[in-house]
């Protein structure tokens, strides 16, 4: 497809974004950058909330991971349906209680100071690593459906992206994100359902073949019950349990969006719609990555092997997409991609944004002018980080959602354990100790993750998040204050 034409997509698209947050930005206030002035439909946050957590991660690497790891990704998804329950009746009563802009502030509430930067300052660096990962992966497609040819270099492309997001973010923040998120997602399921009616198509396959196609592939195993193994169904549906409780219930990025909603009731019964949703998306981008290589098959498509299994399981979607399928099916991946690629990152600065100027630099007592101000710097501090973090990680290999997970167990740990710690016990910690545990638990359990990965040929995979959550509470209980009953 012509480098052109994709690029004057691009371009509507983002015309389309600016518009939204024109109207989105009227009538605000203050702290309608944060907050949204908490009037956001839930059925509109609820859907929005999809593609904020599918992103280009999903919409790339879950159809090309099927190869090599089946679909055992739903036994991580299950347990991600448990955990939005628990954040559903447990956290979100917490936050509206409270009625936290910051939910970090929460630790302060139960611990202390210390603990509450801490809190805040592991959300800053996760979401970091988490939101530049996401944007790398649909950087780089763009990068070769568009930029390659017009010989921009790849730290440019990115460039253009994050200008281009903080453009439309900027004014009114998380008010416009709401809304351009459930455009986003919007592309992103259509250009999955346009792929597979394509596939479908070039298969000669009526409907109730393509699914009997896809449930009788050697790629349809849903349980692995090896004990051994990273993808055995308890580490995957336990670790998807708090994975789901740390990534969603514990992330401002996410928990921002549902805290625009004008009730508790509101915001739980967008939790609930949001998980049930999700989880039917992320089936069909499953059922999608199969029929991908049921093509590829077909029409003799030499993928990438080593020792055995696939390589750059990434590529194979945009690759059949903008060079197979047809003009429809690389329009609507350019759209599903570029969406993707605004949606991993919007919310994010804007999350990091709003933790960062109300959890260390106390921008509510600020006058409107200073907020403004305040508020400009840190976005564009943290665009910069992300672009340093994505330069740093452009020449990585394999499926980038396994590494996001991985990166979530160690950074996310330390949050898991003093939420539920704080939420479960009246324990009184040492505030001042927290930082240090906070630090050293994570580095614990990749030295125990690797001993025993090493020596038992155990691998813990996604299962590092529950350990550093474990080891967390026992260190923090073990130096309690001495007074504590």
């Amino acid at each position: 497809m012509n480098s052109t034409i994709i690029l004057l997509i691009i371009i509507s698209y983002f015309g389309v974004l600016m518009l939204i947050s024109h109207f989105a930005s009227k009538n605000t206030s203050d702290d309608s950058f944060y907050t949204g002035d908490r009037k956001s439909p839930w059925q509109v946050v609820a859907f929005g909330m999809i593609g904020a957590v599918m992103s280009g991660v999903t919409f790339v690497s879950i159809p090309g991971m099927v190869s090599n790891n089946y679909f055992y990704y739903l036994q991580f998804v299950f347990g991600n349906v448990v955990g939005y329950i628990f954040i559903t009746y447990v956290l979100i009563p917490i936050y509206y209680n409270l009625q936290l802009v910051s939910i970090y502030s929460y630790l302060e509430t139960r611990f202390g100071p210390r603990t509450y930067k801490t809190g805040s300052l592991f959300f800053l660096i996760s979401q970091s690593f988490g939101a530049a990962l996401r944007l790398l992966l649909a950087a780089k497609i763009l990068q070769y459906a568009v930029f390659d040819e017009l010989n921009i270099p790849f730290f440019l492309t990115v460039i253009i992206i994050l200008i281009l997001i903080w453009m439309y973010t900027n004014k009114s923040g998380i008010k416009t994100i709401v809304w351009t998120d459930t455009l986003q997602t919007f592309f992103l399921l259509l250009a999955a359902v346009v792929s597979i009616y394509i596939i479908k198509d070039s298969l000669n396959l009526s409907f109730s073949e393509t699914i009997t196609s896809v449930t009788n592939h050697k790629y349809f195993k849903v349980f692995n019950w090896d004990f051994n193994s990273g993808s055995n169904f308890f580490k995957q549906f336990i670790s998807g349990i708090l994975i789901a409780v740390a990534m969603v219930g514990l992330d401002q990025n996410m928990m921002q969006k549902t805290l625009t909603c004008k009730s508790k009731k509101e915001a739980q019964r967008n939790i609930l719609t949001f998980s049930l949703f999700l989880a039917l998306a992320q089936f069909l981008f499953l059922g999608l990555g199969v029929m991908l290589y049921l093509y590829a098959e077909k029409f003799g498509i030499q993928l990438e092997i080593e020792n055995g299994q696939f390589i750059h399981t990434d590529n194979l979607f945009p690759m059949l997409s903008l060079g197979s399928f047809g003009t429809v099916a690389a329009i609507s991946f350019i759209l599903g991609i570029t969406a993707a690629s605004f949606s991993s990152v919007d919310s994010s600065l804007t999350a990091l944004t709003t933790s960062f100027t109300h959890d260390f630099l106390d921008i509510t007592h600020k006058n409107s002018k200073e907020k403004k101000r305040l508020k400009n710097y840190v976005l564009l501090a943290f665009s910069i980080v992300i672009f340093i973090i994505i330069m740093l990680f452009s020449g990585s290999k394999g499926d980038v959602i396994t590494t996001i997970f991985k990166v979530a167990g160690y950074t996310y740990g330390p949050l898991l354990g003093l939420y539920l710690l704080g939420i479960f016990t009246k324990i009184k910690i040492k505030d001042t100790a927290v930082p240090y545990v906070c630090v050293l638990m994570p580095l614990l359990t990749y030295y125990i993750n690797y001993i025993v990965k090493v020596k038992f040929s155990f691998d813990l995979g996604f299962m590092n998040i529950l350990l550093n959550a474990c080891l967390t509470i026992l260190c923090l209980i073990l130096i309690r204050n001495k007074n504590d009953e």
